[in-house]
């Protein structure tokens, strides 16, 4: 019986590239549902050990996930709270940073005129245009879109978690028969493997935040500067967002310190804070924390944030990395797709891609009749 040819390379490559294409198309128009599904997702595979706990103890099962996210939310809501206090600290001293940025709007006007020969009715002409165009955008039809955007996915997503989890064997069985008998086993690797990825990346991810969140608060601390722990937080949580978000995290630090402290060794301390850190967290707290199980190299981060950032705004970018590390599971043990897995992760030595196509090698060979 003769075997079927194996089509050629650049027909598999274009069906590969199509496939992908087509869900990237899909995940733009449809994220406003996938969005928060997808989020809702990383949570309840994040609840899951807690629910199963409650349920070994004689819990009924509907009990145990409201109970899950009752906890869950409940820490978030203190969390909320810390950082309001913090706000509401830093409101007391409106009054002084509003004097501050009155200076430093005045120094800038003089510094433009001197160096730019503008004039301050040209100046305010300027303002005014640029101030008409933002409200001219702030009152559009997508404003109101944008503002109860938010506060909808944060509705939805308890609903999508406790269904998630209420429903999880039916979906797991769905997709195990979706395919055939041959490969029940391998598709029961693939969900057991995804699971582990996503419940390591995502409780690696908030201990690592805590961690990042401590650092950057006892280094700003240590500088004297304001509202320290409120920039330390907020800069823990916009690391969230791989390599961009340190930047921007670094950058608000650094315009919020100069309103209070504009001397340039305190700024260089605050960068130098950040940048210290920064090594830390990348050298020693993500290897440690997340461990291996997320292994995926620099060049596809920040592609896949940047990706992620355009087609769903800061929501993509913080999924980027859980969805590349499941594509990279379901690469490594689809056949026809290891040199997707091989490009996404993190096998820099030849070793390791030699080990990995000789096992690719090994599943192919018949055994003789």
């Amino acid at each position: 019986m003769s075997s079927v040819p194996t089509p050629p390379f650049y027909h598999r490559l274009s069906h590969t590239l199509l496939a992908l294409g087509l869900i990237m198309t899909g995940f733009y128009l449809g994220q406003d549902i996938i969005v928060p599904f997808a989020m809702a997702g990383l949570l309840a595979v994040l609840l899951r050990p807690l629910e199963a706990w409650m349920i070994r103890r004689g819990i009924p099962k509907v009990v145990a996930i409201s109970l899950a996210l009752f906890l869950a939310v409940a820490v978030l809501v203190g969390l909320t709270m810390v950082i309001s206090m913090q706000i509401a600290h830093f409101a007391d001293d409106w009054p002084k940073l509003q004097k501050n940025l009155n200076d430093f709007y005045k120094d800038a006007r003089r510094w433009v005129r001197q160096e730019y020969n503008v004039s301050y009715s040209q100046q305010d002409k300027y303002l005014k245009q640029a101030q008409a165009q933002t409200m001219d955008t702030l009152q559009g039809s997508d404003t109101l879109g944008i503002i109860t955007g938010p506060i909808g996915t944060l509705l939805l997503l308890p609903i999508y978690i406790f269904l998630l989890l209420y429903y999880r064997a039916m979906l797991i069985q769905f997709i195990i028969r979706s395919f055939t008998t041959e490969h029940t086993e391998r598709v029961r690797e693939v969900l057991g493997e995804i699971r582990s990825v996503i419940q390591s990346y995502v409780v690696g991810l908030v201990t690592e935040t805590a961690c990042v969140a401590i650092l950057n608060s006892v280094g700003l601390l240590v500088l004297g500067v304001q509202y320290a722990v409120l920039m330390g937080v907020i800069a823990a949580i916009l690391n969230l967002i791989p390599y961009i978000g340190g930047l921007v995290a670094t950058g608000l630090a650094v315009a919020v310190t100069f309103v209070n402290h504009p001397e340039p060794s305190t700024l260089l301390g605050v960068v130098a804070v950040f940048l210290v850190v920064q090594f830390i967290d990348n050298n020693f707290l993500v290897p440690v924390i997340i461990g291996s199980k997320v292994r995926i190299n620099a060049l596809v981060s920040i592609v896949g944030v940047l990706l992620g950032g355009a087609l769903a705004g800061v929501s993509g970018m913080f999924l980027s990395i859980p969805i590349i590390a499941i594509l990279k599971v379901i690469f490594d043990r689809v056949e026809g797709l290891e040199p997707w897995g091989i490009l996404l992760g993190d096998q820099t030595s030849e070793e390791d891609i030699n080990k990995m196509l000789r096992l690719r090698r090994r599943k192919k060979k018949v055994p003789a009749s």
